[in-house]
């Protein structure tokens, strides 16, 4: 018998975590969805992983651009987060956008990034898991932006 997928929402919901926008760039065309499946994979080599669903517009994304950025959200922009949630295409115009190493969209006002070439991609589920090497990263000041039991959350 399999176990029920929304008994496992609501118990994996009481863990926290960070909320950050995966983003690409395929020759001109820009894309990004909101992430909370991130998670740090490695020091030697520095590995990041980052889940996406099979259905999503990003997973050929990723898939044919070969490469990604992590931005970390800062705890005021939820709205962000909800922007880069919705279905379809996304509005990079109004953001103030730096490059580092990949040529991947990075958010100059993010908490932190990193910058990753992908290495290497994995089945799991519904959803595949990329593997990208950090080739670039930074981190400024603030609070993060979390995501607890449905909602955003601010660190107390």
């Amino acid at each position: 018998m399999a176990f029920d997928p929304m008994e496992q929402r609501r118990i994996l919901g009481h863990f926290a975590t960070g909320v950050t926008v995966v983003t690409s760039r395929n020759g001109d065309e820009l894309y990004g969805m909101t992430a909370n499946a991130v998670t740090s994979l490695s020091l030697d080599p520095p590995l990041i992983l980052v889940s996406v669903d099979r259905k999503a517009h990003m997973h050929g994304f990723l898939k044919e651009s070969k490469r990604f950025a992590v931005n970390i959200l800062a705890e005021e922009q939820e709205d962000r987060s909800r922007r880069f949630a919705a279905r379809g295409p996304k509005d990079f115009s109004d953001l103030s956008l730096i490059d580092a190493v990949t040529g991947s969209p990075i958010f100059a006002d993010a908490l932190a990034y990193v910058d990753c070439w992908l290495t290497e991609v994995l089945s799991g589920g519904d959803h595949d898991i990329f593997i990208g090497e950090i080739v670039a990263g930074n981190a400024g000041n603030g609070r993060p932006l979390m995501f607890y039991q449905g909602k955003y959350q601010k660190l107390g």
